[in-house]
């Protein structure tokens, strides 16, 4: 038995009629048809189906689309478009950490996610290294990726201080 369900996804709202089993992923690729998350392992080990949940990295492969209702969902597709990429994406094609892309858009996700809780700072590599752990790669080798995110760090760092200095 179906039963109703709005979710805000990239802005906009959506009002479904889903199975009360279904995950975030399922919905969002299956009903909606947003295919930037990936569905892969099912079993929150790899990452590629991240999206951000009230800013939040999140696994939709194992998180109930009925417990995302009244929250704020953002999908690869909600980040930015061709026409004006987000930084992270960005910095993803300058610095050539986008191979496959089977990966991309849970780590840059991943990595929007982390760079916002630390707004003002310019984590380490081992900061990055760690904080985008649980999505995997199997093509890069993660130095183009952690390059790419350390670059938008030291650009928003850089930002702070300029704005904090008299």
């Amino acid at each position: 038995m179906r039963n109703p369900l709005t979710l805000t996804i990239n802005g906009e709202q959506h009002d479904l009629l889903i199975e009360p089993h279904w995950t975030l992923l399922h919905v969002l690729r299956g009903q909606i048809g947003l295919a930037g998350s990936k569905e892969n392992c099912l079993e929150a080990e790899c990452g590629v189906c991240t999206v951000l949940l009230d800013g939040k990295a999140v696994n939709s492969c194992i998180l109930l689309a009925s417990l995302c209702a009244g929250r704020s969902i953002v999908t690869i597709e909600g980040l930015g478009d061709p026409e004006h990429l987000h930084p992270l994406q960005a910095a993803f094609v300058k610095h050539g950490a986008v191979q496959c892309g089977y990966c991309i858009p849970g780590m840059i996700l991943t990595a929007k996610s982390y760079l916002d809780e630390h707004p003002d700072r310019m984590p380490s590599r081992d900061e990055i290294r760690e904080a985008i752990s649980g999505t995997l790669c199997r093509c890069t080798g993660y130095q183009k990726i952690i390059d790419a995110i350390a670059a938008v760090a030291a650009e928003r760092a850089g930002k702070g201080a300029q704005e904090d200095a008299p």
